[in-house]
């Protein structure tokens, strides 16, 4: 196995970027950079922290990261399992990258910054749905904001109905945490109890 040592075998292997690479790349929000994150309902953060690298998905109401001024994002985060890796690793480490997708289009938009969390209360509650405040909000300083071209989206055919996995073909959440658990866990109550769950903490 040949393997790739120095960013000189690297880029002897890629080539250079092409001039549309690099000057899509700002260090701030435009209007059309704008209009990919307000029509987004998810995208991936990533971050980094004594125990490695995480990426977690985050999704709410289309436009739900708020873009405050073209330097600041703002992101609620809700009720989930309180594991919290994402927020424990900003403490640490407030290095973070945002991959946003808009459904049906093919076009994602890629942010990295630093963020830190706060629990300011009026700010939370400007969060707010169905009455029910953020229970925190990420605040992201942005250091770079650039578009990635729609190959990966093409290739993947992500949005192609027929290309959908039936669910069904695919192990259950209940299932899995009966085995990771070594049966500690009901897979099939957990299966039944989780819409009724989901319901009460979704906000």
């Amino acid at each position: 196995m040949s393997i790739i040592t120095t960013v000189e075998q690297l880029e002897a292997l890629y080539g250079l970027p092409g001039e549309t690479s690099l000057v899509k790349e700002l260090d701030h929000v435009i209007p059309e950079y704008a209009a990919f994150i307000e029509a987004s309902p998810f995208a991936a953060l990533a971050t980094s922290g004594p125990e490695g690298l995480d990426c977690s998905p985050r999704g709410d109401l289309a436009g739900f990261v708020r873009i405050y001024d073209p330097k600041t994002l703002m992101m609620p985060d809700r009720r989930g399992n309180n594991r919290a890796d994402s927020l424990k690793n900003i403490i640490r480490d407030p290095r973070v990258g945002l991959l946003f997708l808009v459904p049906g289009s093919g076009t994602t938009l890629r942010v990295n910054g630093r963020a830190h969390i706060t629990t300011d209360a009026a700010l939370c509650a400007s969060f707010s749905v169905d009455g029910k405040p953020a229970r925190s909000v990420t605040v992201i300083k942005v250091d770079s904001v650039y578009f990635q071209c729609a190959r990966a989206i093409v290739r993947s055919e992500l949005w192609n109905p027929a290309r959908h996995v039936d669910p069904k073909s695919l192990p259950t959440p209940g299932k899995i945490l009966e085995i990771t658990s070594r049966k500690g866990i009901d897979g099939e109550a957990y299966d039944k109890e989780w819409p009724e769950r989901a319901k009460k903490s979704m906000w």
